[in-house]
Formats: structure tokens, C-alpha cells, sequence
């Protein structure tokens, strides 16, 4: 039911899209229209996170004829898709790099819902650009602070505190620059299901944001999760990511590919850490559908002197420009 729900979303922010799926639900059949925008809303299925709808969104907000505002509302954190906090903490600034910038360009949260049932609703809003610009992001810098979310809903507020303590104690060894916020909603804001989490988010002297986050099982899931454990474990990943390293985290590896390739006819370069069988799969689909082959380079920790192995992705973009955009 999620894709279901994934594919009437497409049909709202589109214009003339086509869309057939056949009886036993195996086959689709899908024309695209026009990248339409607009103001919209949309309930998106519970069994997945919003950041689900939300990544391919980003992928397609700056081409839209009209900017893009939409309502989504279901499961903002769950253990399975990005969360919201993570995409507005990591996807915006890289937005920004390729030059989709501008007070309209936010991620707002309004309820949080956890899983199973949900019942969080967030605000997207994108402006649109006619072309993008190449980037250089080669030099990913060295760490200035650490930033985060502890989000509790529907349970003792203290958890939050027990798990920006937990998780202080890890990160206060290697950086004095850290704060952690609580998120404590109550009453209707709340969402429907109870539970808890974290997104922590280190940032670099040259504007690089690399991220992690954990949230505790769903209600009647599995078994329960202290709040100190999953502070620290959310601790060890930021560290594991830092560790892998590059000028953009795993979850957005995509993203900035898909940038790269839709930019002027000129050279955009960035340095990511380890590719994710994710990427991997999407620079096939970049190639079967704009023919277009990157060139990697592989850099050994020696060489950068700190990390894992880097991989330093080089493309000419095809020039795309966005000619449904209205000229003002």
C-alpha cells in the first residue's frame, strides 16, 4: 500500500501522467507528464516514513513549474527510511551547494508520529531553478561541532535527557562543541504512537553535514530499547559515519549524484565515502537513463590521512534546464 501511496503522490505533483497497474498488481505502466508543483497535501501510508516520500521529492522539487509546497503526514521517525530530521539537517544544505537556496527552501515539522500508526505532519517547501550549477566538493574539512535532536513523544519526557546524556558521554571525548536538543510534544502534536529517538549531525569547517540516527521499536515490536543504549549507540554511528567520511553522508550519496548529472555542460566533482549498495544500483539507472558514466577514483585513507577508503566521483553534467518554469 505504501507504493500505491508513492505513486498517487507522483500523480499530484504532476500534470498529464499516465498511470496503469494491472489487476494482480505486478506490472505498471507509467507515462510521465509535467512536473506541476503547487500547493498540495498529501496522507502517506504508515507502513513507511515519510522520509520515503520526501527523497524522491527532493530529487524533483527544484524542476516543478510552480514551487512546491506540500503538507505529508504519517510516520516522521521510524527505523527503516531517513527521517525527517535527518533529510533537513543533510539534503538542504546540499541543495544549497547546487544553488537551490532561498527562505523558501525549508522542512518543517508540525507533529511528530511514530510507528505503527503515526499521525506526524511536516511542511516541504522548494523553489524552482532553471538550471544548477556545478559543484567542487573535494575537501570535506575537519569537524567543528556536533548538533542534534532527542525526540520523545507519548513517553516521559526525561527519556530525551537520558539519551543526550548517554550520548555526551561518547562525544565529549573527541569534541568540546556539542548540543544536543530535547523535543519533547505533548497533546495533539504528539502523533498517535508513543516512542523515541535521536539524529545527531556533525558539521565541518567547509559546511559538510554528515549524519546518524536511531529510534526505538515500534510499539509492540520487538523488545523495548533503553533510552541510554540508543544514545550511545546513535553516538557510535556519527562516529562510523565521520569514519567513512566524504563531503556528503551515505543517505544522500543519491542526491548529489542526481545533481551532478543534471547540471550545466561542465565538470562537478565530489569525494564520498564508501559507495552504499544503494548508489551503487542508482548510477545504473543514471546511466541507462541519461547515459552518463562517472569517473571514480578510489583514495586509500593514507593519502586523506584519516578514515576509510574515499571515492572521488568526477561527471560533465548534460546541461538539463528547467523549461516548464514560468518566466516572471
Amino acid at each position: 500500500d505504501f507504493e500505491a501511496s508513492f505513486i498517487r503522490l507522483i500523480d499530484k505533483v504532476t500534470n498529464g501522467s499516465r498511470i496503469e497497474i494491472n489487476q494482480t498488481g505486478t506490472t505498471l505502466y507509467y507515462q510521465p507528464g509535467l512536473l506541476y508543483g503547487g500547493s498540495l497535501e498529501h496522507d502517506c501510508s504508515p507502513s513507511r516514513s515519510i522520509g520515503y516520500y520526501l527523497e524522491s521529492l527532493l530529487c524533483l522539487a527544484p524542476f516543478m513549474k510552480h514551487p512546491l509546497k506540500i503538507v505529508l503526514r504519517g510516520v516522521t521517525n521510524d527505523q527503516v527510511d531517513p527521517s525527517v530530521d535527518v533529510l533537513k539537517a543533510t539534503a538542504l544544505p546540499l541543495l544549497r551547494k547546487f544553488g537551490i537556496d532561498g527562505e523558501s527552501l525549508d522542512i518543517k515539522i508540525n507533529r511528530r508520529g511514530m510507528p505503527p500508526k503515526g499521525g506526524g505532519e511536516i511542511l516541504f517547501a522548494c523553489p524552482v531553478r532553471k538550471v544548477l550549477q556545478p559543484v567542487q566538493f573535494t575537501d570535506p574539512g575537519k569537524i567543528k561541532r556536533i548538533r542534534g535532536t532527542a525526540y520523545s513523544v507519548r513517553v516521559s519526557p526525561q527519556m530525551a535527557n537520558r539519551m543526550v546524556e548517554s550520548a555526551r558521554g561518547i562525544l565529549n571525548k573527541f569534541l568540546p562543541d556539542i548540543y544536543i536538543y530535547t523535543d519533547h510534544m505533548k497533546g495533539v502534536s504528539s502523533g498517535k504512537s508513543p516512542g523515541f529517538g535521536m539524529c545527531l549531525t556533525a558539521e565541518t569547517i567547509n559546511g559538510t553535514v554528515l549524519s546518524a540516527e536511531l529510534a526505538s521499536n515500534p510499539q509492540g515490536q520487538g523488545a523495548a530499547v533503553l533510552p541510554e543504549e540508543l544514545g550511545q549507540n546513535c553516538a557510535k554511528l556519527l562516529l562510523e559515519e565521520v569514519y567513512r567520511g566524504g563531503c556528503v553522508d551515505s543517505t544522500n550519496q543519491s542526491l548529489a549524484l542526481l545533481l551532478m548529472t543534471l547540471g550545466q555542460r561542465d565538470v562537478s566533482k565530489v569525494l564520498l565515502g564508501p559507495l552504499s549498495p544503494y548508489t551503487i544500483e542508482f548510477l545504473r539507472h543514471l546511466r541507462s537513463f541519461f547515459q552518463i558514466m562517472f569517473k571514480i577514483e578510489t583514495k586509500t585513507p593514507e593519502e586523506e590521512h584519516m578514515g576509510g577508503e574515499k571515492v572521488l566521483m568526477t561527471c560533465v553534467g548534460i546541461g538539463f534546464c528547467n523549461l516548464s518554469k514560468t518566466i516572471r
